[in-house]
């Protein structure tokens, strides 16, 4: 993404204004940083623990100094490129490279260049190679987080089948590790967009039981990431619900010296975020846009996400009857649709703006040059997100 900084005089007041005076024809990415520095805040303040900020899910620099402004002063990273990126905006940064499978060479550029001290593993392999290329400097603080592997879950994007050691291994890693750690630690993810607050208690006793057969000391207990946010088709319980699950089934297991440690990214930064689009044709119910699933509109694709729609037609009035519409991305792939359903006024056609809201999480980042097509330009606007209107009942905490 390439960030638009307009001369403070030049921000435009809202996104309403900036299709009524540039009538764009390409997309545009808008990010409201006090949106998400707002998020940031809220949740460094309710979870009982430390807050990393999963660097993955919006890289932006606008995003992430936002989540800086909000109280984060440490950052989840998954490759040297975002290591260095984070270092470079925030130098006082603690920075943790959480990937299970790092290249040697980050690894030790991470280590020696970067001031990273904390690294994930989960092979016998992976243990050598980070203590192979970390055995110079102040190995008297190295950090080795075991990432625990859990079975398939109900997330809405399931990251069970990739990473993690299995229950029966994890405890021989830990005892593996634990002589050459500063900080002994697990860590586990139960999925992005998890709506049950109970998979966290469930996946925290598991880690109980590893620790307790390893038979040696941890200091760490992360929790992962995966906090969901409101969709029209999902309304998950409230943070407090999952803040709560977890400190409960944190304190059972009795880990006084155990401090906790959390990786949001989608609650953090996914109301702070939409994309503009301009309609190019009509089809009855589908409307071809300028941006699609190889632009920000991934989740929109297969994983069948749908967000917060309105449409903006400057100086026009739009019918008040609305109707459910499908969209299809600019690309010549016949996989480049979204089937929504999208809902709008009943009248949208060819040249009218639509803008899609909760994308600040998982779309820019995820773009594509294919076709030719570039990615959305990003700008700052203060608007408020847009509202998600809920088609879905509540999800209940099972008793």
């Amino acid at each position: 993404m390439t960030l638009i900084r307009p001369p403070a005089a030049h921000i435009l007041p809202s996104v309403a204004d900036l299709v009524a005076r540039e009538r764009p024809e390409a997309p545009i990415y808008c990010l409201r940083p006090a949106v998400i520095a707002a998020a940031a805040g809220e949740f460094v303040a309710a979870f009982p623990g430390r807050t990393l900020y999963a660097v993955k899910c919006n890289p932006e620099p606008l995003a992430l100094r936002a989540i800086w402004d909000g109280g984060v002063r440490h950052f989840d990273c998954a490759s040297l490129a975002e290591v260095a990126l984070v270092r470079d905006l925030f130098p006082q940064a603690g920075i943790h490279f959480m990937h299970p499978v790092k290249a040697r060479g980050a690894i030790r550029a991470a280590w020696a260049q970067h001031g990273v001290r904390d690294f994930a593993f989960d092979t016998p392999e992976e243990l050598a190679k980070i203590l192979a290329e970390t055995a110079t400097g102040p190995v008297s603080d190295r950090g080795l987080i075991l990432r625990l592997a859990l079975g398939k879950g109900v997330a809405r994007h399931d990251l069970s089948g990739k990473f993690g050691a299995a229950p029966e291994a994890a405890a021989a890693l830990l005892r593996a590790a634990r002589p050459h750690a500063a900080r002994l630690g697990v860590t586990f993810h139960v999925g992005s967009q998890c709506l049950d607050p109970l998979a966290w208690r469930r996946a925290i006793a598991l880690a109980g039981e590893v620790v307790r057969e390893a038979g040696v000391p941890v200091e760490v207990l992360d929790v992962g990431g995966g906090f969901p946010v409101a969709y029209p088709d999902q309304s998950p319980p409230p943070l407090g619900a999952f803040f709560a699950e977890i400190e409960a089934a944190f304190e059972a297991l009795d880990l006084p010296e155990v401090a906790l440690w959390a990786e949001p990214g989608r609650a953090l930064v996914a109301a702070g975020g939409s994309i503009v689009l301009q309609v190019q044709q009509r089809r009855d119910g589908g409307l071809f846009v300028n941006d699609g699933v190889y632009g920000a509109l991934s989740d929109a694709g297969a994983p069948g996400f749908r967000f917060p729609t309105r449409l903006l037609r400057p100086g026009g009035q739009a019918a008040r009857i609305e109707r459910d519409f499908a969209l299809f991305g600019p690309t010549c792939d016949s996989a480049d649709v979204m089937r929504g359903p999208f809902r709008l006024p009943a009248d949208t056609a060819e040249g009218d703006w639509i803008e899609l809201g909760q994308l600040g999480a998982y779309a820019a980042c995820l773009a594509t040059p294919f076709n030719g097509f570039a990615a959305a330009r990003v700008v700052a606007v203060p608007d408020r997100p847009l509202p998600v209107r809920h088609d879905a009942p509540p999800v209940t905490l099972a008793a």
